[in-house]
């Protein structure tokens, strides 16, 4: 949770309970970075039907679905520890999850972000797809999407 916080703002933050609720309900699309023991990052979010994020999916989470039926993974938080960020491990944690949503045989990996993050994404072959129409924290939310 401390690299949660670090990460976003009080409102954009996951809680400690709907974190835990994620870690259980979607265990193989959270994905987390360590170094001898320590955890300096991860990546997480669930299957999901549409080719957008909506507000709903910060809410309670759902065991992930089948590809036929929820064919893109999202991304509802990627984080990285202030001391391990700088070195690529943004973007490594992005490629093991494509790997993932790959070997789910998903159409493409679907997130929201800040402009200010937008080209880091770009960097990462993620395509800006427009503004998102989530209201989430009060922000403004770009969708971007990774076609698989």
């Amino acid at each position: 949770m401390a690299i949660e916080n670090a990460g976003f703002t009080p409102e954009e933050a996951a809680t400690t309970a709907s974190m835990r609720e994620r870690i259980t309900q979607y265990p193989d699309t959270f994905i987390v970075a360590e170094a001898q023991g320590a955890v300096l990052g991860y990546i997480v979010g669930p299957a999901y039907a549409k080719r957008y994020l909506s507000d709903d999916l910060f809410g309670a989470a759902q065991p992930n679905a089948d590809a036929k039926s929820a064919p893109y993974q999202t991304v509802l938080s990627l984080a990285v520890a202030p001391s391990a960020q700088h070195r690529g491990l943004g973007g490594l944690l992005l490629a093991a999850l494509r790997d993932v949503a790959q070997a789910q045989q998903r159409q493409a990996i679907t997130l929201t972000c800040l402009q200010r993050l937008v080209p880091f994404y770009a960097a990462n072959e993620y395509q800006n797809e427009g503004l998102s129409a989530s209201t989430h924290a009060g922000e403004q939310w770009y969708n971007m999407v990774l076609p698989l």
